[in-house]
């Protein structure tokens, strides 16, 4: 199956994103859990949860968009993922590594993001569908 551009560059960004994800999962599990505190390593946790969750929300919407047309909502979802997972998770992320605590309120940012983004791709699949 050829795949067409909008599906292989999202199938692309979430494939590399999930094996970050997995990455920092395993470097937070290996290395960091015996030097954070419990909150601040609960709070990574979510991190790459979120990460791994959103990544694999690109894997989707480009397989939606290989499915069938391509609209606008399904163009502005995948980019909120992945603007998400850069502001939620890459907010934590530096926060663990030292970053002053006001990274924290750019994570906000990257929430609001995915619930946006979750949002455009139910409207994409109620109708929201014209080529775009």
């Amino acid at each position: 199956m050829t795949l067409n551009s909008f599906a292989r560059r999202w199938i692309t960004v979430g494939a590399v994103l999930m094996l970050l994800g997995v990455i920092l999962g395993a470097f937070g599990t290996h290395l960091l859990a015996a030097r954070l505190e419990p909150k601040q390593f609960a709070s990574y946790q979510t991190g790459v949860l979120y990460h791994l969750l959103h990544a694999l929300g690109l894997v989707l919407v480009g397989l939606v968009g290989q499915a069938g047309p391509v609209s606008r909502p399904l163009r502005a979802s995948a980019a909120l993922m992945a603007f998400g997972i850069a502001c939620f998770s890459g907010a934590i992320y530096l926060i663990t590594a030292g970053a002053p605590r006001a990274f924290g309120m750019v994570a906000p940012i990257g929430g609001l993001s995915f619930m946006i983004a979750w949002t455009l791709l139910a409207v994409h699949a109620r109708g929201g569908a014209r080529n775009g």
